[in-house]
């Protein structure tokens, strides 16, 4: 068995979007199948048949298998871009948990490359915990490193000490070159991307709240960010939770991150006021009215922050319809009994919605900031 394994853990979109970009440059990529406790070989000719993890995830029995265990024990280079689905207090816990269990079979050489979000200070507790489990020195036994994947990966490699690696550089290097920064400034610099898309698109929304006449809609229609859907909004959305768990106390950062998580559950509650809006003016009986929510999610994200708010969604709309579902959005939407209402979450969704156009009535309501129906 070849030495020095590179090995993700997680059969994600981003750990197979990561095992891919290295397979491609000729390398041989184990990546870990968390329900299957099982490690698959990942190389040029595998990406090339299966571009996607859905198409991977099809045909996993027929491809190169070896046990989690030895994977982990040969690991030169393990990358922890594990799938979550836990909620609330309970992500830390799971995410601990994980880190925990699989960093306790690497050896001595070994460089851990952690690609989940941790905020301002979180990667200080996983390097104790690295060292607590392993026994070994960071930056003398055993290597660590913060590249923390989110709508598009970094250009910037988190090292301990700030120490450069060729070998990593040249496995994540895209276009250009990666530069290696102290695990602290790492952080920051996240922090800043993060912060800066979210106090944007809480600016747009907050700003739109006071589009309510039919003029300022349309004028608004052309703007872009009418083109922002639920879906683009939310992008990240974890890694701007996990920044709020930095703070003990207020300050201004946390006082500014609290009004963008409370901006966007004001928009959720303002898409559901929409529809209430909508049954009224259309004069539609709850009882009449089923409402399908249009929006394609990839069941393979590392994060799982669109699935929770979807069900988020369809529970609070069930308090006043009881006929909800959420629709991929090329399936046959309608219903010649009731009054069909669609939340179009996304751009390719909306898309979908208009090659399906019938005569059967049916209301659209794009899930962007400004809520524009179609009819």
């Amino acid at each position: 068995m070849a030495k020095g394994k590179i090995v993700i853990f997680g059969l994600s979109t981003q750990g197979y979007s990561l095992a891919s970009q290295m397979a491609i440059k000729g390398e041989d990529v184990y990546i870990i199948d968390e329900s299957a406790a099982s490690a698959i070989l990942i190389n040029a000719d595998v990406v090339k048949t299966y571009p996607t993890v859905s198409s991977l995830k099809e045909d996993e029995p027929i491809l190169s298998l070896i046990p989690t265990d030895v994977a982990l024990s040969t690991a030169e280079y393990l990358f922890f871009a594990p799938r979550i689905r836990k909620t609330g207090q309970d992500i830390k816990t799971d995410i601990n948990s994980k880190f925990k269990n699989i960093t306790s079979k690497i050896k001595k050489g070994c460089s851990v490359v952690y690609n989940l979000p941790t905020g301002l200070g979180g990667n200080n507790e996983n390097i104790s915990l690295l060292e607590h489990v392993t026994g070994l020195t960071i930056g003398k036994k055993i290597y660590y490193y913060y590249y923390p994947l989110g709508t598009k990966q970094p250009d910037y490699i988190g090292s301990f000490g700030a120490e450069k690696n060729k070998r990593l550089e040249g496995l994540l290097k895209n276009k250009k070159n990666k530069e290696f920064l102290a695990i602290s400034s790492s952080e920051l610099i996240h922090s800043i991307n993060i912060m800066s898309r979210f106090s944007e698109l809480t600016s747009s929304l907050e700003v739109c709240r006071f589009a309510n006449d039919k003029i300022s809609k349309s004028d608004l229609i052309s703007n872009t960010f009418s083109e922002t859907y639920l879906d683009n909004m939310i992008n990240d959305l974890f890694d701007l939770r996990s920044l709020s768990t930095s703070f003990d106390g207020p300050t201004n950062l946390a006082a500014l991150i609290n009004i963008c998580t409370k901006s966007i559950d004001g928009y959720i509650k303002r898409l559901i006021d929409e529809i209430r809006l909508i049954l009224k003016k259309n004069e539609l009986k709850a009882s009449k009215t089923k409402i399908l929510i249009s929006w394609s999610l990839d069941e393979h994200d590392m994060k799982g922050d669109k699935a929770e708010m979807l069900e988020n969604i369809i529970l609070k709309l069930r308090d006043y319809i009881g006929d909800v579902d959420a629709i991929e959005g090329d399936i046959d939407l309608f219903n010649n009994e009731k009054t069909v209402l669609v939340i179009a979450c996304s751009q390719p969704d909306y898309e979908k919605l208009k090659k399906n156009e019938k005569e059967d009535d049916r209301i659209i309501i794009k899930a962007n900031p400004i809520f524009e129906t179609i009819q």
